[in-house]
């Protein structure tokens, strides 16, 4: 039975991390050629191509994303090995490399990596920034799944698998009412109020504006901002009430420091989970997507 060259695997880990002969055979302190053939030999005995090339860059390809998270657990395992004897703990761990939206909420990213966060055999790698740059890493296996409050679609170019894994109604929520105060009415109450909005880019304030329309609403806008966390910061610290997923201020609800006014009729923040079509799932991504609303979104 043919077993791998362990030396051949850990030139490959230089390699997928460095995207460069050259720097890999500079930190291995051998020629690029050597490296060059420790590659080849490997991809042979996988029977897979491990990189592909994009100029003078080498891009891991699907089955190099698999081999390299195996590399990583047996180079890992090694060192770990070496300090068995020390400590007196062996842990073998995996790794989840996730993108998330900037404008995502960071209640929801805990939720939906909450049954991992207790594991002590998985390490998450948690990356944020837009679309534009999270899609492009999802393509080159450089991340396993985005995580985002804007749907992406599927081509020729772009084989995304985007689903929705939550969804729940937006709110208005803002400091504490009166204890005599009456029960919030909508839309009446809403009239000429001073707001917390989404930013003009969002698809909740589209839909938010035409509901002020449809109601013949005059609002006025204390701020736009596109960045959930930086609305519950100036939900807690204005006057001024904020329209807002729940999930956003959950904490905030919880304890009395906000209070949510009423539900917005048809306004709904939805949740996606983006990867894309491979041979090889993550395994500790079908866990995740089993999960209902209620256990991401729990007030």
């Amino acid at each position: 039975m043919s077993q791998l060259n362990y030396h051949h695997l850990n030139y490959f880990r230089v390699v997928a991390r460095t995207g460069n002969l050259t720097r890999a055979a500079q930190q291995l302190n051998v020629s690029q050629s050597a490296v060059s053939t420790q590659i080849r030999q490997l991809e042979e005995q996988l029977g897979q191509a491990l990189f592909e090339r994009q100029g003078r860059r080498l891009a891991i390809t699907e089955s190099g994303r698999i081999a390299l998270s195996y590399a990583e657990t047996i180079h890992a395992s090694g060192s770990e090995l070496l300090s068995l004897f020390r400590q007196g703990v062996l842990q073998i761990r995996q790794v989840l490399r996730i993108g998330a939206v900037a404008t995502l909420s960071r209640n929801f990213q805990e939720s939906f990596v909450e049954p991992l966060l207790g594991r002590v055999d998985v390490t998450l790698i948690i990356q944020s920034g837009n679309l534009s740059e999270l899609l492009p890493r999802l393509a080159t296996h450089n991340l396993d799944l985005v995580l985002s409050n804007k749907q992406v679609y599927a081509d020729v170019s772009h084989p995304w698998r985007c689903r929705r894994i939550a969804r729940q109604q937006v709110s208005l929520v803002g400091q504490p009412r009166p204890l005599s105060a009456k029960p919030f009415r909508f839309p009446e109450d809403l009239q000429n109020l001073n707001l917390i909005l989404p930013s003009q880019e969002s698809e909740l304030r589209g839909a938010f504006d035409l509901l002020c329309e449809q109601h013949q609403l005059r609002i006025t806008t204390l701020a736009e901002v596109d960045d959930m966390a930086m609305v519950r910061v100036l939900a807690r610290a204005s006057a001024s009430p904020a329209v807002i997923p729940t999930v956003v201020v959950r904490d905030e609800l919880r304890n009395g420091v906000l209070e949510e006014y009423c539900r917005l009729p048809g306004l709904y923040e939805n949740f996606y989970a983006i990867n894309v079509r491979r041979q090889f799932e993550h395994p500790l991504i079908p866990a995740l997507f089993e999960r209902s609303d209620s256990d991401l979104l729990e007030i």
